[in-house]
């Protein structure tokens, strides 16, 4: 990775945080809580200004991967600041400060919506594309795959003879998990016809049944080579097809998010922002060796993905989350009372240390990673 697309990463997550903490900010401005710094970036201040209409403190600070919105009394733990200033955000109506912290996420939703607008406006909808041959990504130890001698990046090209390019022909599987199902149960041994590098290579293996997928199995993910076909698209279509690659992109979040807190499944595959950095450095720079065209494609992709990401993460009812803060501000709402300011300041410093203790745990993870 060079230092360049290292940058480009760092700032698309300085892009998510200061957009996401401008939800914050604009909405306070809009139901009239005074907020008493902003900062862009974090670190040591590169200058600092102080508006004169509303009293807030503006920061532009040297590391380009965050920012804050802080608002008066947001640190009073004993409540005495809310008595004493009247600007203290816990003085105002608890529909204006769900609004202003609910914005947050808002905005981070907002900017993934209309960056996909513009990647489906730019680039059109995939309608004409092409499923060529499949690679292999992954080969399981012990497999039949792994006794044929199959290799990750492998590409296969044939099932005994047959070609095994694209889609089956119902269009729901790969054709060549159909040629493995349909030869393997007539008890053929398979002649898998592989392309590895510039030589051409033909191995023999037996898929063995599995009695979880009630079918025979080689051993092996898969990756289709796919060559899409785009048709341009007006701007409402854009609008739709962006609106529907959000949700699923959300869902599917949504989805490991829930998998990984309920049985540890993807925990390996999961990152901290050293991770984060990494994954979007490197899928931009291997799209560059393409073309710079799809390079910003690539880029512009995953910061819809981790857009979306953050918004649904803060809005977890994690302790000192945006979350969590929400269901006290509920609580206070159909309680018509706050709840003590030492019981939620408990809760979300305890929130916090959960939060930086898991993030040191990923950060060492993802160092750790790349050392391999």
């Amino acid at each position: 990775m060079t230092f360049l697309y290292i940058l480009a990463a760092i700032l698309m997550l300085g892009i998510m945080v200061t957009v996401h903490e401008s939800g914050h900010f604009f909405a306070a401005r809009m139901t009239g809580i005074p907020v008493k710094e902003f900062a862009i970036g974090f670190g040591p201040k590169i200058f600092s200004w102080k508006g004169k209409k509303h009293d807030t403190q503006f920061f532009l600070r040297l590391i380009p991967a965050g920012g804050y919105c802080m608002f008066y009394g947001e640190d009073d733990t004993e409540g005495t600041e809310a008595k004493n200033d009247p600007r203290a955000m816990g003085n105002y109506a608890v529909w204006r400060r769900i609004f202003t912290v609910l914005m947050g996420p808002m905005m981070n939703f907002l900017l993934a919506l209309i960056v996909a607008m513009c990647i489906f406006g730019a680039v059109g909808e995939d309608t004409n594309g092409v499923y060529g041959y499949t690679v292999v990504q992954s080969v399981a130890p012990g497999s039949p795959a792994e006794e044929a001698g199959l290799q990750p990046q492998d590409v296969l090209l044939s099932i005994n003879g047959e070609d095994a390019k694209g889609l089956s022909d119902d269009g729901n599987a790969y054709k060549i998990s159909q040629l493995i199902d349909q030869y393997q149960a007539e008890g053929d041994m398979l002649a898998i016809g592989v392309q590895r590098g510039s030589e051409n290579l033909i191995l023999r293996a037996a898929p063995r049944y599995d009695e979880t997928e009630k079918r025979f199995l080689l051993g092996i993910t898969l990756l289709v080579q796919y060559t899409p076909g785009y048709t341009p698209v007006a701007l409402p279509r854009a609008a739709q097809l962006a609106a529907d690659y959000c949700v699923r992109a959300g869902g599917a979040i949504l989805t490991s998010l829930r998998d990984l807190v309920t049985t540890g499944k993807g925990f390996e595959e999961s990152s901290g922002p050293v991770g984060i950095i990494q994954l979007i450095a490197e899928e931009t720079q291997t799209a560059a060796q393409t073309s710079r065209a799809e390079a910003w494609l690539t880029y512009a992709q995953l910061l819809v993905l981790i857009s979306v990401n953050l918004g649904l993460f803060n809005l977890i009812p994690i302790p000192g989350l945006d979350g969590s803060r929400i269901i006290f501000l509920i609580i206070e709402g159909i309680r018509r009372k706050p709840v003590p300011q030492k019981v939620e300041a408990y809760v979300h410093t305890a929130g916090y240390l959960l939060l930086f203790s898991f993030m040191i745990v990923m950060t060492l993870k993802d160092v750790l990673k790349i050392f391999r």
